[in-house]
């Protein structure tokens, strides 16, 4: 009894001090409209990064949205239009993982105006090659997936659609060929057709026009070893994003950026835009992503 009770006075002191560590109570990672907040006797617009504290309020206006991520690490989301008190929105967070302030925090750096600046001052090269078609994949030693979806996405600087999309194994031999009117295909991993390949190949051509065709890409399943390491990693943050919403598809395309898992990445942007297409924060964060990887060329 008395070892419990010392155990549960111990957790209460490591939680308080991971919220009382801190100089926030919230950071916003995600903002849509006309949002305010209150700090002292100052109402201001709200920004994406902000640190809101304790003492302030938020005032959340009509059609709005804010995603925001507490000290412990837990994400909320605010679509109702009223006002909050950052106090009371506090008292609703339970659980939490302090180790999804790492993601969260890399997000907002990758984001920030001082990133930005830097990518936009930063020279060399920007793509491989002058394809016609560019897709929007990782140099080869980052063409690892974790998960069994991999959305392919390109764009193409002279001949239009439609596009034919040729996915082959190692060896060459086809996979699957088809055709689309869109500039994005999704695929499935566990398709039978893919199911034994631990690679594919994958080269996008204009079906008007045989000579505008991109570069051939690589998707790769990982190796056993790395795919339990990577899911290790994951589940020290998953029961804080299981629930699917667009802010945790954002948090978890952070997670798979940190770890190189680009392919990854673009899956969960493309989910977090689909679930909340008129957040301009998840569209621009996606862009962000593109550029500075090097997946798409700035225009």
């Amino acid at each position: 009894m008395k070892k419990g009770r010392i155990l549960m006075i111990c957790s209460f002191v490591f939680i308080s001090s991971l919220i009382y560590g801190q100089d926030y109570t919230f950071k916003v990672l995600a903002n849509k409209g006309a949002n305010e907040m209150k700090s002292g006797d100052t109402w201001q617009a709200v920004k994406t990064g902000a640190s809101l504290k304790s003492g302030d309020e938020i005032k959340v206006t009509e059609n709005s949205y804010l995603g925001l991520v507490h000290a412990t690490g837990k994400p909320m989301e605010l679509k109702q239009a009223g006002s909050y008190k950052v106090a009371d929105l506090a008292a609703k967070v339970s659980g939490g993982t302090s180790v999804l302030n790492k993601y969260t925090d890399f997000i907002l750096s990758s984001n920030s105006a001082e990133a930005k600046k830097n990518r936009l001052s930063a020279t060399g090269a920007v793509h491989r090659g002058l394809e016609d078609i560019k897709v929007y994949l990782p140099e080869n030693q980052y063409a690892g997936i974790y998960n069994n979806i991999a959305i392919i996405n390109w764009e193409a600087s002279k001949a239009g659609g439609p596009y034919t999309v040729t996915l082959k194994n190692m060896f060459d031999d086809e996979l699957m060929k088809t055709d689309t009117p869109e500039t994005t295909l999704q695929i499935d991993l566990k398709d039978p057709k893919f199911a034994n390949e631990t690679a594919i190949l994958v080269e996008v051509k204009s079906k008007n026009d045989s000579k505008s065709k991109s570069e051939q890409h690589l998707i790769k399943k990982l190796s056993p070893a790395d795919y339990e390491k990577v899911k290790k990693s994951l589940a020290e943050i998953t029961g804080e994003v299981q629930e699917v919403t667009a802010l945790n598809q954002f948090i978890l395309a952070g997670f798979y950026e940190e770890n190189k898992l680009f392919i990854d990445a673009i899956t969960a942007y493309e989910q977090a835009i689909k679930m909340a297409p008129d957040v301009p924060s998840y569209q621009e964060a996606y862009d962000e992503f593109l550029l500075r990887n090097k997946l798409k060329i700035p225009k």
